[in-house]
């Protein structure tokens, strides 16, 4: 079955860098445009970062853009997102989720479990 698997979360200082991973399996991941979301509490899920199957163009929503880099490496099944310049707004769960190359902007059909980022003042 489909598993994605995110991981590289954690606790980060302000103005700080992280990166997540998320590693997929059970599809053909060079079919699915990838994406990065969060989730912080209190607050609905917002859209962080996408990335084309082939990774020729990407998406990065304006809390982020500068910020965030999003890649993928589909030889080995993984896509990440670079974090750089942590801001105290950034604490969320980050998921990563799948979505078929035919499908429409939006409808995704894999998700991962999510990964927890804590940003310290």
């Amino acid at each position: 079955q489909v598993q994605l698997v995110e991981s590289g979360g954690g606790l980060v200082q302000a103005g700080g860098s992280l990166r997540l991973s998320c590693a997929a399996s059970g599809l053909i991941f060079s079919r699915y445009a990838m994406g990065w979301f969060r989730q912080a509490p209190g607050k609905e899920r917002e859209l962080v970062a996408t990335i084309r199957w082939s990774g020729g163009s990407t998406y990065y929503a304006d809390s982020v853009k500068g910020r965030f880099t999003i890649t993928r490496d589909n030889a080995k099944n993984k896509v990440y997102v670079q974090m750089n310049s942590l801001k105290p707004q950034d604490p969320a769960v980050y998921y990563c989720a799948a979505r078929y190359v035919t499908r429409s902007p939006g409808e995704y059909d894999y998700w991962g479990q999510g990964t927890q980022l804590t940003v310290s003042s």
